[in-house]
């Protein structure tokens, strides 16, 4: 108990590490994100270009996810999350511009993960996991069983394009979204909050002994998490035009930014992003090549990526378990 409290402590207290030169890869990434759309594509360009999008919005759930595992908790909520971003962006744009409407939707959801949290603030392990998914059943239950003149019942519901259906237009606002929470990411790391997610991950009563606030700091990685998970609702309704109960909160919505986590490299930045772009280019193309059983091929394909690369992704470049990580 000593060696481990003592380990705890340097884990708390140690400076927040960080390295430039970790930057370079994720520097490349937005590079090539950033000049994508002025590729010469061809006459398959909005394909690709469609494509590219939603890699980003998957890209921005994983980050989303990690950020809340970074605390220990392993959450299947995500999909409702998602949801509340995706229906209250589709409520809410009718009543004020999409601009205001984006950032809104996203608040209710953290707001609303929030008391998801404090409610099952006791909860750890496989119970919390199963507490999340419960929630995640109700949140679509209560959509569903709304008035179709509110939320569109189980029918589902129009949603008004973003940014008038400019496919490129809307590319870079998945672009700016999913910078905005790589920075929020990296902000993390440098801060207290990386290591007090780390303490509270190994041992939450041995942190408590060393003064982390185990329920504030879960709460505030609750929050940032949902906020994140919700802005990738409101890119995915604006962008399909069309959101209904069963899709949106599906199950799929939820285990695929873990599974995409844990793929690229937990905790870090860059791996959820690369493992979000390895995993949906693998399945574009597995679609395209085995049209009949390709879900079977990717499912194989990533249980033993998952078994060889224990680590994930970022297992091929990492030299340490801490110092420069993205």
């Amino acid at each position: 108990m000593g060696s481990r409290a003592a380990d705890m402590t340097r884990t708390v207290t140690r400076r927040p590490d960080f390295t430039a030169r970790a930057l370079v890869p994720l520097g490349l990434f937005f590079l090539l994100a950033l000049v994508f759309p002025f590729l010469p594509l061809g006459t398959r360009a909005e394909y690709l270009l469609q494509i590219a999008f939603f890699t980003l919005v998957a890209a921005i759930l994983a980050l989303s996810w990690d950020i809340l595992a970074r605390s220990g908790q392993v959450s299947l909520a995500h999909a409702a999350f998602y949801g509340l971003g995706a229906y209250g962006f589709a409520l809410l744009v009718k009543v004020m511009p999409w601009f205001a409407a984006m950032p809104l939707a996203a608040l209710i959801a953290g707001l609303v993960s929030l008391i998801l949290g404090a409610v099952t603030m006791r909860l750890s392990g496989m119970y919390f996991a199963i507490a999340t998914l419960a929630f995640t059943e109700v949140v679509r239950t209560i959509i569903q069983n709304l008035p179709e003149s509110v939320a569109g019942g189980a029918n589902g519901l129009l949603v008004p394009a973003l940014l008038g259906g400019n496919a490129r237009a809307q590319y870079f606002l998945a672009f700016g979204v999913l910078l905005f929470t790589a920075l929020v990411s990296l902000a993390i790391r440098r801060s207290r909050l990386h290591h007090a997610f780390a303490a509270i991950r190994q041992g939450e009563e041995t942190a408590r002994v060393l003064g982390v606030s185990v329920v504030r700091y879960k709460l505030t990685a609750f929050f940032i998490s949902s906020f994140l998970a919700a802005l990738g609702g409101v890119l995915f309704a604006g962008k399909t035009f069309f959101i209904n109960p069963l899709e949106t909160f599906s199950l799929a919505n939820s285990i695929a930014p873990l599974t995409t986590s844990i793929f690229g490299g937990l905790y870090t930045t860059l791996g959820p992003i690369l493992g979000a772009t390895v995993l949906r280019v693998a399945e574009e193309l597995l679609h395209n090549s085995v049209k009949n059983g390709y879900l079977v091929v990717y499912g194989l394909v990533l249980m033993l990526s998952i078994l060889w690369l224990p680590r994930g992704l970022m297992g091929l470049f990492r030299r340490g378990k801490q110092g420069g990580e993205l």
